[in-house]
């Protein structure tokens, strides 16, 4: 039987959007886009955390350091997350994808066949962009920094617009935003 799990929640408003930060009590554990509306996918829940409470607790994040990095990063400046505590729930497969995200640079990009690469799994592109596509921390791991070897956004959980926002942001600009139309909102 697994352990109850305590979940902690906290709506940051950043960057122009309402994100939703959420962490165990180990790390963080996911950041959420304004369309999931403050809420986790029961889905994920149940596969990684079917007991579980959720309290709302501002100091959690404080203490970790995330709210203020976050601000830092929205407010246009380079920033490191690398010293926040993360416990990120999925596959031993997307943990290494997730991994490897987590080591493209402040204001570069990779496409999803370099990332591929990366984690010595050549052929795996389809599989890479999956798992990119489910990372549970976005800006953090930053999945936003992966686009087509053509060099176009091919797809984004938080939307194109938003992809492009962020990658302005870090000042990458001139990315064609011809991905998949159930991206553009």
């Amino acid at each position: 039987m697994k352990e109850p799990i305590n979940i902690y929640r906290w709506p940051l408003f950043a960057g122009n959007r309402g994100w939703t930060l959420w962490a165990s009590d180990k790390g963080l554990i996911r950041l959420s886009y304004e369309q999931d509306e403050g809420k986790l996918p029961a889905a994920w829940l149940k596969t990684y955390a079917p007991l579980h409470t959720i309290a709302e607790d501002r100091n959690v994040f404080a203490d970790m350091g995330a709210i203020a990095l976050l601000e830092q990063y929205f407010a246009g400046e380079k920033t490191d997350f690398s010293g926040l505590p993360l416990d990120l729930w999925g596959t031993p497969f997307q943990r290494e994808v997730w991994g490897a995200l987590a080591e493209v640079p402040y204001g570069v990009t990779a496409s999803y066949g370099d990332l591929a690469v990366r984690i010595g799994r050549p052929k795996a592109v389809r599989a890479v962009g999956t798992a990119n596509g489910q990372n549970p921390v976005p800006v953090i791991v930053p999945c936003h920094r992966i686009i087509g070897t053509n060099g176009t956004l091919t797809g984004y959980r938080g939307g194109l617009q938003l992809k492009q926002e962020l990658l302005a942001l870090e000042g990458i600009t001139g990315v064609g935003a011809t991905g998949h139309e159930r991206f553009a909102f």
